[in-house]
């Protein structure tokens, strides 16, 4: 994945709603017995291009949601959207999960499973077709889908890097 077209985006004025994807609880095994805390992956978004994704551990539910907002609050990213739907087809990975999404037509609504549909949904897309292939960690689905996502190209930027007028890009 190329980091050249990556877009931080600042979190004052922005309007963002969070979506718990995942928690777990998970075990500490000391002398003195178990402890245990909870691990939470969270989303955020503007459902506008702009979305964000944090992990959140402590020993208490709500305590690790709040720090994966957080988190998610400090990894915000802008992602092209054309008409309610992305600009064209995208496949990635991140460790065992592959994930796919393609553009659909208006009235299609989101067709992808859930740790996919969150991160969907908290960009704003409207219309899209989703699949994942192999591992379906929400960890590693969450951060496939925001890699397929941010190498995502609008016409516009492919001109700029290009260098040619906007109907060139499309003509020539």
């Amino acid at each position: 994945m190329s980091n050249t077209n990556i877009k931080k985006v600042r979190t004052s004025d922005l309007e963002l709603k969070d979506r718990l994807v995942s928690i777990q609880r998970v075990t500490k095994v000391t002398k003195g017995g178990r402890t245990f805390s909870f691990s939470a992956i969270v989303v955020v978004g503007n459902e506008n291009g702009i979305v964000g994704y944090g992990l959140g551990k402590a020993g208490e539910v709500t305590s690790a949601i709040a720090k994966g907002v957080e988190d998610a609050k400090k990894n915000l990213v802008k992602i092209p959207i054309l008409n309610g739907t992305i600009p064209h087809k995208q496949e990635a990975r991140y460790s065992g999960s592959h994930v796919m999404i393609r553009l659909a037509a208006p009235g299609t609504g989101i067709i992808a499973g859930g740790a996919m549909r969150a991160v969907l949904e908290s960009v704003g897309i409207k219309n899209v077709l989703a699949k994942s292939k192999g591992s379906s960690n929400p960890h590693n689905l969450v951060k496939a889908t925001v890699a397929a996502l941010l190498e995502l190209r609008d016409a516009r930027s492919v001109s700029q890097v290009r260098g040619v007028s906007l109907d060139k890009v499309f003509n020539g």
